[in-house]
């Protein structure tokens, strides 16, 4: 069989927030295909990229009072550092923002422009008068204009799950100002999507996607495709439309592209032909696993770009569902939105990589990870099963005899059938059946301690002329537990690199285990994995809980905003004289305030209230102020706090106390 050449890639994760769980069901997923295929021989490269433009990136680095490129700069390499150490190993990772994604974005462009898929026409957007911006629907709240629930987005109701235009919100407000949005025009750039109804139909029924897909594009079929909207006004950060004068592309344009901007860069730097993967006719292998809340974009919008622009589509679209912990939505305040890092500190990341293939099979359903059961499955599975195999006739080998394993087998039947598993394992590891291999895998982890169990080598070793046995039973064990180790390698890689130094080999591969080791040395046994304890588990929840004003889900329901009174009584509140203020230069709205809280020096605060009030005005001025905020590195200086102010959207009003509070007292 000729070896295949496979692209892969995992939906970009957007670079204005941290790696959390829900993320990385989507890269381990990736990740253990991958490696699979490279066990199997095969050429496979597993590409990824930031996804870094947009207005919301725009906005938070105007906030932070840092460059943008500065800021996804440091998002990347966070974002890098936890993907490198729960083992995601990308062939390429790169960004959105980079000049290949550039050259790539405009290239196509121009081929759907030349073709006759670019029109323009002019729309009524939502403007927000003081930011002088478009606002995106995403940064625009207002009551829903069907069932009248407050602070809904400028799209859809996530009350009554109405959806709409921004022009229909009832009391809209511009998110970023506050400011009543008004409706202004503008000529925008739209990709023709309507004209690939036909070849998408066809494409989308011919295999591409999961069945559950299918059925449900038949329906935005039916319903009918619109134009896709390619063009945002200026400001925005990203790409400039060529030759068009503050028009930018879309971010939902160039972040699929990022996909062949990122596999550039890796052809660039390796010298693969990217034409090899890309062309029309290309024989290589291409497949996207996403999550199901973008299908649309990757089963119709992507493949018609890649259609116009006379590049070859994906071979398939693989899409999986959303992660819920303990059966509910990830919520912060019940410390289950959870970020990568905030799990590393505490829990080893093999943990989650065999739980999530556990739970996770070719399907879109939902996988829950139940904290109780993570714990017991791991525990159960990893450490009371397949590592015990190893731990408990290792001992046997290099005690008694000189760390060699026999030559010969007493059950050469038994080895035989854990080797002819592997065919069957390899197929549900294709098929992205993971959670059926799993349970394969630990049937055969069963058989093995079953048979360490039947023999008794502990027993054996003390009756005389058993020594032959001992090292057969004991060394026969020790050969399962390599094939085991060899099918859970995709899952588990540095416990396999830990199993391959035991073992004294240089790599565990699917065609090695039909001979079995014999007369082989192995080095001294050294714990492979070890239990989760509830304590680790409390802590990744009680930390996630103290962190929840550092954690970024816009989708945090009302329920979940919800605090409890231990939650207040966090927040350090005191009474603030403004001894000092003055404006800062370079900022229209900022005041910089020495606030006098009865400690040994002042505190430096930058308050955005320069529109509503004079600096003259407010010294002397009692005020309230957040005491233990984390202090925040601007642009200016440092903020040290933050005062508190009441506002209706168009007005600020600073909090003040009785003229008799002395600076310094708790507010209780």
């Amino acid at each position: 069989m000729s070896k295949r050449k496979i692209l892969v890639t995992s939906a970009l994760p957007y670079a204005n927030g941290e790696i959390h769980l829900g993320h990385l069901l989507e890269y381990i997923q990736t990740d253990i295909w991958v490696r699979y295929q490279k066990m199997m021989g095969n050429e496979c490269h597993y590409v990824c990229a930031d996804d870094a433009h947009g207005t919301p990136i725009m906005l938070k680095a105007d906030e932070l009072g840092i460059d943008p490129e500065k800021l996804i700069a440091s998002v990347s390499e966070r974002h890098q550092a936890d993907f490198n150490d729960f083992a995601i190993n990308f062939s390429q990772y790169h960004s959105t923002h980079s000049e290949e994604n550039r050259e790539v974005s405009e290239g196509i462009y121009h081929k759907l422009n030349d073709g006759g898929f670019i029109k323009k026409r002019v729309i009524s957007q939502a403007f927000d008068p003081e930011k002088k911006m478009f606002l995106p629907d995403r940064f625009i709240k207002g009551d829903c204009p069907k069932c009248g629930a407050a602070d809904q987005y400028g799209d859809n109701c996530e009350s009554c799950g109405a959806t709409y235009s921004t022009t229909e919100l009832k009391n809209a407000k511009s998110v970023v100002s506050g400011a009543s949005p008004i409706t202004k025009e503008s000529e925008h750039y739209f990709f023709d999507l309507p004209q690939f109804e036909d070849r998408l139909k066809k494409w989308t029924n011919a295999g591409h996607l999961q069945p559950e897909i299918s059925n449900k594009l038949s329906e935005w079929f039916e319903q009918g495709l619109q134009q896709w909207d390619i063009s945002r006004d200026a400001p925005y950060f990203g790409f400039q439309i060529p030759d068009v004068k503050d028009k930018y592309f879309y971010v939902w344009l160039d972040a699929p592209i990022g996909y062949m901007g990122s596999f550039r860069k890796l052809c660039n730097d390796t010298g693969l032909d990217f034409d090899e993967y890309f062309n029309k006719d290309s024989k290589t292998e291409m497949y996207h696993f996403i999550g199901k809340d973008i299908v649309y974009f990757h089963a119709l919008f992507w493949p018609a770009i890649l259609m116009g622009s006379n590049y070859r589509t994906p071979n398939a679209v693989y899409a999986h569902g959303f992660l819920t912990v303990n059966g509910q939505k990830m919520s912060k305040s019940r410390g289950t939105f959870i970020q990568a890092r905030t799990y590393l500190n505490y829990l080893n990341p093999e943990y989650l990589r065999y739980y999530y293939a556990y739970k996770l099979t070719s399907k879109i359903d939902d996988i829950d990870l139940n904290l109780e059961d993570f714990k017991q499955r791991v525990n159960s599975d990893l450490v009371g099963k397949v590592v015990n195999i190893a731990s408990r006739s290792a001992g046997f080998i290099v005690k008694n005899y000189e760390s060699t394993l026999s030559e010969n087998s007493i059950e050469s039947d038994l080895y035989s059938s854990f080797a002819d598993k592997g065919k069957e394992i390899a197929e549900m590891y294709e098929s992205r059946n993971y959670n059926q291999a799993m349970r394969e895998i630990m049937k055969l982890a069963d058989k093995a301690n079953q048979y360490i169990d039947e023999h008794k080598p502990w027993k054996l070793i003390k009756e005389e002329g058993k020594d032959v046995m001992v090292h057969e039973v004991t060394s026969l064990a020790i050969n399962l537990f390599r094939i085991l180790m060899t099918y859970l390698k995709p899952v588990l890689p540095v416990m396999s690199s830990a199993a391959e130094e035991f073992l004294n080999i240089d790599e565990l591969t699917w065609d090695a285990i039909k001979q079995p080791l014999s007369n082989h040395k192995i080095n001294k046994f050294k714990p492979m994995m070890t239990r989760i304890e509830d304590d680790q588990i409390n802590k990744v929840i009680e930390f996630s809980r103290d962190n929840i004003n550092n954690t970024n889900n816009d989708n945090e329901t009302k329920e979940d905003s919800m605090i409890q009174i231990e939650d207040f009584s966090k927040i350090d509140l005191r009474i603030a004289k403004i001894v000092k203020a003055q404006s800062v230069d370079g900022a229209d709205k900022l005041i910089q305030l020495t606030l006098d809280i009865g400690e040994e020096s002042t505190r430096n605060v930058f308050a955005g209230i320069k529109e509503h009030y004079s600096p003259e005005d407010l010294e002397g001025r009692l005020t309230v102020l957040v005491a233990n905020l984390a202090p925040r590195k601007m642009r200016f200086g440092v903020s040290e706090g933050m005062v508190l102010a009441a506002s209706d959207g168009k007005s600020i009003h600073l909090l003040s106390t009785d003229s008799d509070a002395n600076p310094g007292m708790k507010i209780r």
